[in-house]
């Protein structure tokens, strides 16, 4: 939401034809509202993603039923098959494994976020929910997306479960975003990680750097859940919320040995000046980990398989599934790309500035997106002939230091187009917050204005989620609640001619 709030400056500031929210809704050509069309291509991205039909297409048993096939890979069952994962989507996908494998599946043990099945019944969605006599059984925890003590607990549970299992066995482990919740190596307490990881999140730490020092604080991250002393074999289903599905990173990659050490740790904490401030614990446990003559565990025995991720939900990125930096870059690139591709809309390519073309490019590089398609992107708005939609899709990182403010990005007019940004979670929840994002037009900041809403004033103390709020009565929150699945942020950009071509 943060990242809505940001772009909101940017937009403003450039002399976008605005839309009508008086009386009359501004309409595409279809009759369909600008804003209407943007939350339901949220949501049908989101339903491309949703765990069930995902994991059906990576899982499936042979007619007798006696071997589990994953992909090209078969394991045999003969009662030996059980059960763990962590994370929003993990209820949807364990739902989806009970429903398959039926009589095979011996016990299991899942953690889910605190609310979720009461979520999932509210909005009528039974295919997320377990049958009534599971032999899965559900641990609730995490609320506001923080590790707490029911989140702990269920990361015993299934610590123990995975370490009672031997060669014989087969565990089928179901990761998700937010699965980074697993037990800390002692003498680390609970609310020294809640502290470390607010102070590395507030001062603009990305997720790779926070799973990095999760893993080095957690006895079971980084390969350490499958290092007993006969480990099962192990099929991982992973549903990626990380730019780029690094496996290693996903939920802290708890099936996969670790690539980093206690230097990159340090590195990590020199960057944010927090070396100086560690609680004795934590310096404990990252020189026991340097010291460590068995070095970082192997993982041969484990297949770890994405089955869904953001680029795996469009059908075509036109932009980029990779979106990842600070919000207010992010914001700032958004700005200039909906001043120059609204150039491009109105006047066929002509005219654009070469200065607002080079900004954009010189950003563009330097947030070094992995699979940006920016000139593609730009072609295809100058050979559209009705409304255009660039989808992107990512996690910007929020310094809560920063003054948030937006950046002045254009200066010409570009003529009559009409310009919309939408912004949300597709795991229906930005941070520890009821809404799914939010959506934004150039003329929200002087209607916000006439409010008595200071726009600026939010940004400095990165209070998006309040100020949507208050703004009409929070009509331009995104609502989905808990969805089920979690494949990183969705970015929305519509541009259309004002006359509705």
């Amino acid at each position: 939401m943060a990242a809505v709030l940001q772009v909101l400056p940017c937009l403003a500031r450039a002399p976008l034809r605005p839309l009508l929210l008086g009386g009359a809704v501004v309409r595409l050509a279809s009759g369909m509202a600008l804003a209407e069309q943007a939350r339901q291509l949220f949501e049908s991205a989101v339903g491309a993603v949703l765990p069930g039909p995902m994991l059906h297409r990576a899982l499936s048993l042979d007619p007798g039923g006696g071997q589990l096939k994953v992909r090209d890979r078969s394991f045999q069952l003969r009662q030996n098959l059980y059960l763990v994962g962590f994370g929003k989507a993990v209820l949807g996908m364990a739902a989806a494994a009970e429903e398959l494998l039926g009589q095979h599946l011996v016990q299991g043990v899942i953690s889910v976020p605190k609310g979720i099945r009461a979520a999932m019944e509210h909005a009528g969605k039974q295919e997320m929910l377990l049958k009534p006599h599971s032999c899965v059984q559900v641990f609730e925890g995490a609320e506001d997306n923080l590790p707490d003590r029911d989140a702990l607990r269920a990361a015993l549970a299934i610590r123990q479960l995975a370490e009672s299992l031997t060669a014989d066995d087969l565990l089928l482990v179901l990761i998700s975003g937010m699965g980074a919740r697993l037990p800390l190596s002692p003498p680390v307490t609970l609310e020294e990680k809640q502290t470390l990881t607010k102070l590395l999140a507030a001062r603009g730490a990305n997720i790779q750097e926070l799973n990095t020092i999760r893993k080095a604080l957690s006895q079971l991250k980084g390969g350490g859940c499958l290092a007993s002393a006969t480990p099962p074999q192990v099929v991982s289903l992973i549903l990626s919320d990380v730019v780029g599905d690094p496996v290693e990173v996903i939920a802290s990659g708890p099936t996969v040995a670790s690539v980093h050490n206690v230097q990159d740790c340090l590195h990590i904490l020199n960057r944010y000046g927090l070396r100086a401030a560690l609680p004795r614990s934590v310096k404990t446990v990252l020189a026991r980990a340097d010291s460590d003559p068995h070095g970082p565990h192997t993982c041969g025995h484990v297949l770890n398989v994405i089955i869904g991720s953001n680029a795996l939900g469009y059908q075509a990125v036109v932009l980029s599934a990779a979106m990842q930096g600070d919000v207010e870059s992010i914001a700032r690139f958004y700005g200039l790309l909906a001043q120059v591709a609204g150039t491009r809309l109105t006047l066929a390519g002509a005219g654009a500035s070469a200065e607002e073309a080079e900004q954009l490019h010189e950003l563009a590089a330097e947030l070094q997106l992995p699979d940006l398609q920016l000139k593609e992107a730009l072609e295809a708005v100058v050979r559209a002939r009705g409304p255009v939609c660039l989808l992107a899709g990512g996690e910007p990182t929020v310094q809560l230091q920063g003054s948030g403010k937006g950046v002045e990005l254009g200066r010409r007019p570009l003529g009559p187009v009409d310009v919309l940004f939408l912004s949300g979670g597709t795991d229906g929840q930005d941070g520890p917050t009821e809404a799914a994002g939010a959506w934004v037009m150039p003329e929200l900041a002087s209607q916000a204005a006439a409010e008595g809403l200071d726009v600026a004033t939010f940004l400095s103390h990165n209070d998006s989620h309040t100020f949507f709020r208050c703004f009409v009565g929070g009509v331009h929150l995104l609502h989905t609640w808990l969805t089920g699945t979690n494949v990183m942020d969705a970015h929305i950009l519509f541009l259309r001619h004002g006359d509705g071509m």
